[in-house]
């Protein structure tokens, strides 16, 4: 639980309006009741960073099929971010009206009738629009999961459970080009969306019977468009919720620079097959594991601030280095990734603490906090990944540049709201 010391003059921050989860809520996921809800979580989180990953080393030989250029593949993973972000901002109000579960069915359903639209899309720019479509579907998943953390637990136990679902979710970057690079040894780019839309049904049938309903009648708020402008207003008055969700944007666009421009860079520039590029990509996702891994002993010994301070700063330290090594090609492919690594590492830790204290300060209105937090971090994202496609001129730099670039304004909201950032205590 939450608690913010008294100003001494001018307040950088609203006083946060938390709520404690009843007792009888979080209390009861104990043992292997609390294994089987962070695994539950956990792959119903997972389906966007599949949806995202398992295809892109597919995507030069999409490229050529449909004739199109780069950027304009690139734009089929920004209309999917599109769609995420808005989608939440519309999810994320309504599950707080009418519950969890409802909106979370009803998205799995829709992800797989929308992979199955991807499947048939005869041309780039209507793949696009079904990727868009794709994203709305699966914003009802991403926002509802979050939204359930904090209907169940607060303060620490809500960031040290934000970690464990980090984890679970850190496998999909490392399985999912890995299995896509599988796939297209026997199937063609289509066959992704497939499986992907096999997936979405089987987590509907996973959250069907295996996750109960965390926001009861007593506890939901008016579905009137109103109320939730009224929610919304009381977030942007929160400069410090607004930061957290600046940081944890601008740290998922670092991760979506990498992701539109690893595919190209590593297949076309350094020459990976896609297996190889699978391998490499894979590396990255094991360095997220392990900071989510030791995420839980640091928020416990040092708090959430200070680890996600020190993650961002070492991150952008790391991009500088990226920056410099892409420009001066000091190192060939193994002076590319070394650096890179610690950046998508460091970015490990701020994902879960960025959003733990954002949602820590309105536990009143979790779904719609974590539908600006996550809308915020897809949208931000999807103005990221055609930057990187717009600004290529055949060598890694573009990329770097705009790493540098998220890495830096990270730090510099960080720094700008420090003096608020210090009066946030956790129990």
């Amino acid at each position: 639980m939450t608690s913010v010391a008294e100003a001494p003059a001018k307040a950088d921050l609203i006083e946060p309006t938390t709520t404690t989860p009843p007792p009888s809520m979080g209390a009861e996921f104990v043992g292997r009741k609390y294994v089987q809800l962070v695994l539950v979580l956990g792959a119903l989180s997972a389906i966007s960073p599949l949806t995202i990953d398992m295809y892109l080393p597919a995507l030069p030989q999409l490229t050529e099929e449909m004739q199109a250029t780069p950027p304009q593949a690139q734009m089929t993973i920004t209309g999917l971010l599109a769609g995420l972000g808005l989608g939440q901002l519309v999810v994320g109000p309504l599950s707080d009206a009418v519950g969890r579960r409802k909106p979370l069915l009803l998205g799995l359903a829709a992800h797989a009738l929308a992979s199955l639209l991807c499947v048939i899309a005869p041309s780039i720019t209507l793949l696009s629009v079904t990727r868009t479509l794709q994203g709305v579907a699966g914003a009802a998943v991403a926002v509802v999961a979050m939204a359930m953390v904090r209907d169940l637990f607060s303060g620490l136990r809500a960031a040290q459970l934000l970690s464990r679902l980090v984890l679970v979710m850190g496998v999909a970057p490392i399985l999912a080009p890995s299995f896509g690079s599988a796939l297209l040894r026997v199937t063609s780019w289509q066959g992704i969306f497939v499986v992907l839309s096999v997936t979405a049904g089987l987590l509907f049938i996973l959250a069907l019977v295996a996750l109960p309903e965390t926001l009861p009648p007593s506890r939901r708020v008016s579905a009137r468009p109103g109320q939730s402008l009224r929610a919304y207003g009381v977030l942007f008055k929160d400069k410090i919720f607004l930061a957290m969700v600046g940081v944890a944007g601008l740290m998922f666009a670092t991760m979506f620079a990498y992701i539109a421009g690893s595919s190209f860079v590593l297949q076309e520039i350094y020459r990976l097959t896609p297996q190889q590029f699978g391998v490499a990509f894979g590396l990255n996702g094991i360095g997220l594991i392990l900071m989510t891994q030791i995420n839980p002993m640091l928020v416990k010994r040092h708090g959430p601030v200070k680890v996600l301070t020190a993650s961002v700063t070492v991150a952008f330290l790391a991009a500088l280095v990226l920056l410099v090594v892409t420009m001066t090609s000091f190192g060939g492919l193994v002076g590319f990734l070394v650096p890179l690594w610690f950046v998508i590492s460091s970015a490990g830790l701020s994902f879960p603490n960025a959003p733990a204290i954002a949602l820590n300060r309105h536990g009143e209105a979790a779904g719609t906090a974590a539908a600006l937090l996550g809308s915020a971090q897809f949208l931000i994202g999807g103005l990221t990944a055609p930057l990187v496609g717009a600004l290529d001129n055949g060598t890694p730099v573009p990329m770097a540049a705009v790493i540098v670039g998220t890495t830096g304004l990270a730090s510099l909201l960080l720094f700008l709201t420090r003096r608020g950032l210090s009066t946030v205590r956790y129990d």
